[in-house]
């Protein structure tokens, strides 16, 4: 058992600060004899349950601080029942949830459950859609859910609980699938089933250590608790737009020459970027379909100033679809939390092979075209790098976007514009020049706000991006 089965207390007192949970009362339920069903021995053996864990159900709910961060959690005991959801689970879930909300704390399950309670039937089963109800609403109240995948996590509780909240951890080797060991196909492979697995297939965002989830978790609630700012104004920039001493020593002469130092594999990368603005930052894995895009794109939550700040960082490589998805994702979940988002644009385009179209490249794109458009926190981009065409457009800010002397944003790569004007290979250069893509061309014509210095191509940047 990757987790030795930890008990509800046991994995409570793990995450938590000492002496701060707070159980919270049990709703009291009148059920007749044996449950809904009247399933024979039903009520004997919840009896044996209690007797052998000492809870009343398969729940433990209450309020606690997590490295000084107030939550809501709530704790599955596998030991009742396998951790199944039946009807007064669903109402101690519900209560939960309503607590949260009342007082505007996050949501922790710490999950470890086989699924839903045969001895109820199909009243057990109903209770996925009171968590689903419940996990909506405090979705649409922007308080975020930060769920923790312990062994098992299977059936309902993995489909509603799980693989429903905003940032998903893992604790390693764990079983996690909605289909539980009993009941999956005879030849299935069971490393499928594993938190490992649901990384790789995007579905978690982390595998996190027993010994380090409490310091993780902490982290998550910290940067996603209380961060609404869509009142506030937003911080201006601050740089200037193309400074005179920038401009007269720093600024590529030629459109060819912006291309050349964008593609240098000296000037700063996203990781230097995000190094130099945030002083601690987590990040999300995956598209919730399938995918991850590791090397593509970086998303996650930062801390800069004090301030929680989403962000999604293109890495210098072709986008694939499922890193445009989790981009949206990441966008999607700032604006609902009231979070502001930095982009950092660095793409020479989105991925165009075979394989990024079986995938649906243009329906990832358009993704984050919308998130972007319709977000209500603000939006700020900064082109590190290459800005190819509509994989680079995709993540960049309307009126809020801003670009280092390494850059340049262009329609299509010169190269390929030459060849579809049937231009020879000696017109390449003339032709960037013609499409005016370097950073002081962009200001010009009102692209971009505005030009941000850095460290050139011997280190990090030393001025950070502009705040959003």
């Amino acid at each position: 058992m990757p987790d030795q089965r930890r008990t509800a207390r046991e994995v409570l007192a793990l995450v938590t600060d000492d002496g701060s949970f707070a159980e919270l009362p049990p709703p009291v339920r009148e059920s007749r004899p044996d449950g809904p069903l009247g399933w024979q021995g039903y009520d004997a053996s919840r009896a044996r349950a209690a007797e052998r864990t000492g809870e009343e159900e398969s729940v433990v709910c209450g309020t606690a601080t997590v490295e000084g961060a107030r939550a809501v959690l709530i704790a599955f005991e596998f030991g009742f029942l396998g951790g199944s959801l039946g009807e007064r689970t669903g109402d101690r879930l519900e209560e939960a949830y309503a607590h949260a909300r009342e007082h505007r704390l996050p949501v922790v399950p710490l999950i470890a459950t086989g699924g839903s309670r045969m001895q109820e039937g199909m009243v057990a089963l109903t209770q996925l859609q009171r968590v689903a109800r419940q996990s909506a609403l405090t979705r649409a109240a922007g308080l975020p859910q930060i769920a923790v995948l312990r062994d098992p996590t299977t059936g309902g509780g993995w489909a509603t609980l799980g693989a429903g909240a905003d940032v998903v951890l893992a604790l390693p080797g764990v079983q996690v699938g909605f289909a539980g060991s009993r009941v999956r196909p005879s030849d299935a492979d069971p490393a499928a089933y594993t938190a490992e697995a649901q990384l790789t297939a995007g579905a978690a965002d982390a595998v996190v250590r027993p010994q380090d989830l409490k310091g993780v978790l902490g982290r998550w609630l910290r940067l996603l608790s209380g961060t609404d700012d869509r009142t506030s104004p937003s911080p201006p920039p601050t740089p200037a737009p193309v400074p005179a001493a920038l401009a007269a020593t720093d600024l590529p002469a030629t459109g060819w020459a912006a291309v050349q130092r964008a593609r240098s594999p000296q000037r700063p990368r996203a990781h230097a970027y995000l190094d130099a603005y945030f002083t601690t930052r987590v990040h999300i894995s995956g598209d919730r379909c399938g995918g991850t895009d590791p090397d593509g794109i970086l998303c996650g939550f930062g801390e800069h100033h004090g301030r929680t700040v989403a962000f999604a960082a293109q890495t210098g490589t072709g986008t694939r679809p499922a890193g445009y998805r989790t981009a949206a994702r990441l966008i999607r979940l700032a604006d609902r939390l009231g979070v502001p988002v930095l982009t950092l644009v660095d793409t020479p385009g989105a991925a165009n092979d075979a394989e990024a179209e079986r995938q649906g490249a243009g329906a990832a794109i358009a993704e984050v075209f919308g998130a972007v458009a319709g977000a209500r926190v603000p939006v700020t981009t900064l082109v590190i790098g290459e800005g190819g065409s509509g994989g680079a457009l995709a993540l960049a800010a309307p009126d809020n976007t801003w670009a280092t002397p390494d850059s340049y944003f262009s329609v299509i790569a010169p190269e390929l514009a030459a060849a579809i004007l049937k231009r020879p290979e000696e017109e390449i250069e003339n032709t960037a020049d013609q499409l005016r893509i370097r950073p002081q061309d962009l200001v010009e014509l009102g692209i971009i706000r505005g030009i941000v210095q850095n460290a050139g191509r011997e280190g990090a940047p030393a001025t950070s991006p502009p705040p959003p």
